[in-house]
């Protein structure tokens, strides 16, 4: 294991461990996949923000994107993009799962509500 990655771990869920617990449920833009216990929040761009959130209580400072089609990987502590290992799969959330997503939970308006 590379400092602060855990390949064996696998993710949380297929979407954003806040967003999916929250009542009601909430949406995200994008996900990110934390590389050292695999939980799974929205991005920046997502009106919650879990991702960084998580960062922020736990100090667990590599994300990997959780995108269908993405491996590259973000250090907060740095606030560089990083390179690191294969992670545990699945490596993305479901390809049928739009960005935004989940589907059903978006709002009409949803450009509205992220963050600038």
């Amino acid at each position: 294991m590379t400092e602060g990655i855990d390949v064996d771990v696998p993710p949380s869920g297929p979407g954003c461990v806040e967003c999916d617990s929250a009542e009601p449920a909430g949406w995200w833009f994008h996900l990110r996949r934390c590389a050292q216990c695999g939980h799974v929040g929205c991005c920046d761009s997502s009106p919650g923000r879990h991702a960084t959130a998580h960062w922020k209580a736990t100090g667990h400072r590599y994300v990997q994107s959780f995108e269908p089609g993405e491996d590259w990987y973000y250090d907060y502590q740095d606030e560089t993009l990083a390179t690191g290992p294969d992670l545990a799969p699945p490596t993305a959330h479901p390809a049928d799962q739009p960005a935004p997503g989940p589907a059903g939970r978006v709002p009409p308006d949803w450009m509205a509500h992220v963050p600038r």
